[in-house]
């Protein structure tokens, strides 16, 4: 038994000297065989011009979100919007304008260019402006106003594209809550229309 002891004395003693020393050795080569980091190879996002965004501060992905007065929802994106001049509004770069209204319709905007007027409570869109409504209307002008406050969509250019009917154009147009007292929303065609009928393919 004495010598059992003794054997293992001796080993617990050598394993507390031998054990650190392994540890010691395994971090060392770590360290040793570990990459060196080069200063050269800086953050990707490291080659943006600070001064540029100082002089012209802008917001990369902007969204915005309400509820108008009559209850429809109103989203706003953008791929990069600037405030505008005298801190008023933003001027914003391709557009996606989203209109969710209260009897389940739905309208989707899409242009180069808007500017939003915080005091007017209104979003003016130009460049390539096209609309797209959830009853089958598909239409594209050159600029158009949305109301920031209530249900409005309206364009003083000139309109064309399709509808359930067929192929259409008009001097203006304009989405809009009815005026009849009811919650139904109506798209309304002036000055000139022209409609080319295309009956359904039986």
């Amino acid at each position: 038994m004495t010598k059992y002891d003794n054997f293992h004395s001796t080993a617990v003693a050598w394993l507390k000297v031998a054990l650190p020393l392994l540890a010691l050795a395994i971090l060392s080569t770590l360290f040793l065989v570990s990459r060196t980091i080069d200063p050269s190879d800086a953050i990707p996002f490291a080659e943006v011009d600070i001064a540029d965004r100082v002089r012209e501060p802008r917001l990369t992905a902007p969204a915005w979100a309400g509820v108008t007065d009559d209850g429809a929802a109103l989203t706003i994106a953008a791929a990069e919007a600037r405030p505008g001049q005298n801190g008023g509004g933003a001027n914003a770069s391709a557009l996606v304008v989203d209109l969710a209204t209260p009897d389940g319709g739905s309208s989707k905007l899409v242009a180069a260019h808007g500017v939003i007027d915080s005091v007017l409570q209104a979003l003016t869109v130009s460049g390539g402006v096209t609309i797209t409504t959830s009853t089958g209307y598909e239409l594209e002008t050159e600029a158009m106003t949305a109301a920031l406050d209530r249900t409005s969509l309206m364009s003083d250019t000139a309109v064309a594209g399709t509808g359930p009917a067929g192929k259409l154009s008009a001097g203006a147009m304009e989405l809009r809550q009815a005026n009849d007292g009811t919650d139904n929303y109506v798209l309304l065609l002036k000055n000139g229309v022209k409609l080319s009928y295309q009956p359904l393919a039986q």
